[in-house]
């Protein structure tokens, strides 16, 4: 499991990799889980937690309510006593166990979606999960001992957020991916104008890393070199 720590020594622990990132900010003494991936996943997650010590935790933040970030989080709700946020324009879907259909960003994914939409809308169907609060621009975790704060970062879908870390990490679900050596640009993205919106919004802080939901982290320099290419050349697409 991949630890990074912050200056002011909260830790921040990557519990599954792989099909979806699924992250557990620490101080020692209180835990938050940042997004909860498929539901199959859900003995690999808990098996981790478990070996970690987990016995409780404070909140769970879902960046937002595709499947794969949210499909087990009445597990954790109901194990781990755990309070559910989401972003206010999503938290529909995460009571109903839907999802947002997706849409692709370069010719081979809205060729996918294309082909799969009504096959995807059945597959991605997941436990339906009771919200206890929701975000609406900034909510800030100063109440649970963190100096940290959830932002909006929509693009990836209209209720996407971001969770910045001592103003040094920053989680960024898919807002950005980690796959690609020479872009952070998602496959996927329901407005790709305002994803770069959100890319400026996330730039503004003084984050160094940026963490993505799939994939590996980004530095800061990959993440402005591709921002300024795709700001001020309007390259939208990437190839594949």
């Amino acid at each position: 499991m991949r630890t990074w720590s912050t200056s002011e020594g909260n830790k921040i622990i990557r519990i599954l990799s792989g099909r979806s990132n699924v992250f557990l900010l620490t101080n020692g003494l209180t835990n938050i889980l940042i997004d909860t991936s498929a539901g199959f996943m859900w003995k690999t997650l808990e098996k981790r937690l478990d070996k970690l010590g987990i016995e409780q935790i404070s909140l769970l933040i879902l960046t937002h309510s595709h499947f794969d970030h949210a499909a087990n989080a009445a597990r954790i709700k109901e194990k781990y006593k755990a309070q559910v946020i989401i972003h206010k324009s999503e938290a529909k879907y995460l009571a109903t166990g839907d999802n947002i259909l997706p849409t692709g960003t370069n010719t081979v994914t809205k060729f996918i979606v294309s082909t799969f939409a009504k096959k995807f809308q059945s597959f991605a169907l997941y436990q339906s999960c009771n919200y206890d609060c929701t975000v609406d621009d900034v909510f800030n975790l100063s109440i649970f001992g963190f100096n940290a704060y959830l932002i909006h970062t929509p693009g990836h879908t209209q209720g996407s957020v971001s969770l910045i870390i001592d103003d040094e990490i920053a989680l960024v679900g898919d807002t950005m991916f980690g796959i690609f050596r020479w872009t952070v640009f998602p496959p996927f993205a329901s407005d790709q104008d305002q994803l770069l919106k959100s890319w400026d919004k996330l730039l503004n802080t003084k984050c160094r890393i940026f963490i993505p939901s799939h994939g590996s982290a980004n530095s800061r320099s990959l993440v402005e070199r591709d921002y300024y290419k795709r700001t001020y050349t309007g390259k939208h697409y990437q190839n594949l």
